[in-house]
């Protein structure tokens, strides 16, 4: 039998006074009651900013030097980064194995709840073992409860490592188990202790702001464009062509021309029209620049 936690003294375990009669509600109030709760979650966002801000900067400077990015957590966190995890190759055309995300419970649990997973206190540093975790990674573990023993084992195999650590949650940390901590305090939930609703919410927009504002740093993007991004899909590849179009100031039957040339590198085919170059060539002058199309366009 799974040895009891107790939780009943954090923040996403109390009662909210606000919802108490949720279940005399009509679909219209139920729907403004949860409406009414989300507005707390952009200012939760705006407290830990500077701390979101940190977590870039991390994640950021290992990947400059080899590094990868991992996210661990159980449940809804584990599912979350899971998610952010397998949006990065086709939006930023990362390697798969650059960000990775590990659920407690393993792969099944991605579609099946497996409760009492979270519990173990062991299974996160096995993941991180049989990725070979070294010191210019960094390990992002997702725990609503901030307690989570799958994330906290997970989070102190890495700091023995040398790893980044960062700890994004939703209750306040009174000892600091990571080199940077984002408290989300969007409170208790509408109904009590599902943290896949604010907590969920506020977790998932912050992952988003943690990806995508490292892969800007990294040269991922030119403006607000997706200049990386894979064109596996027929819509996909519409947005490479207009991308091209865009940026080369090209027709749409010379942006396709180039893509087909370039094999669909976007940037490839933007510095082929821009600086007149051969494919070889664009690819060249990208690598010296570390991918960053504006610095080889100049």
């Amino acid at each position: 039998m799974t040895k009891s936690r107790k939780t009943g003294h954090l923040l996403t375990e109390k009662i909210n006074p606000r919802t108490v009669h949720l279940d005399k509600c009509s679909p219209l109030e139920v729907v403004e009651l949860i409406l009414e709760e989300d507005r707390a979650i952009v200012q939760a966002i705006e407290k830990e900013k500077h701390n979101i801000a940190k977590a870039v900067e991390l994640v950021v400077g290992r990947l400059k030097i080899g590094g990868r990015l991992f996210f661990i957590g159980a449940g809804t966190s584990g599912r979350l980064g899971v998610i952010e995890a397998a949006e990065c190759p086709p939006t930023f055309g990362t390697d798969p194995e650059l960000i990775q995300g590990f659920i407690a419970g393993g792969r099944e649990a991605i579609w099946q709840s497996i409760e009492g997973a979270e519990d173990s206190t062991t299974e996160a540093q096995e993941f991180l073992q049989d990725a070979n975790l070294c010191k210019e990674d960094v390990v992002v573990g997702i725990a609503a409860s901030a307690s989570t023993p799958f994330v906290e084992g997970g989070l102190q195999y890495a700091d023995q490592t040398g790893s980044g650590t960062v700890l994004v949650t939703c209750n306040t940390v009174e000892s600091k188990i990571a080199n940077v901590t984002i408290e989300l305090l969007v409170g208790p939930e509408v109904v009590v202790g599902s943290t896949r609703m604010k907590a969920g919410t506020v977790t998932k927009m912050v992952l988003n702001m943690m990806t995508t504002a490292s892969m800007v740093q990294l040269g991922k993007t030119y403006g607000n464009l997706m200049v990386d991004v894979q064109p596996k899909s027929a819509k996909l590849r519409d947005r490479a062509k207009r991308i091209v179009m865009h940026i080369a100031e090209v027709s749409e039957e010379k942006a396709n021309e180039l893509l087909q040339e370039s094999d669909w590198d976007v940037k490839a085919s933007i510095v082929m029209e821009k600086n007149k170059l051969s494919l070889e060539d664009a690819k060249e002058l990208l690598e010296k620049h570390n991918g960053f199309l504006r610095e080889a366009l100049k």
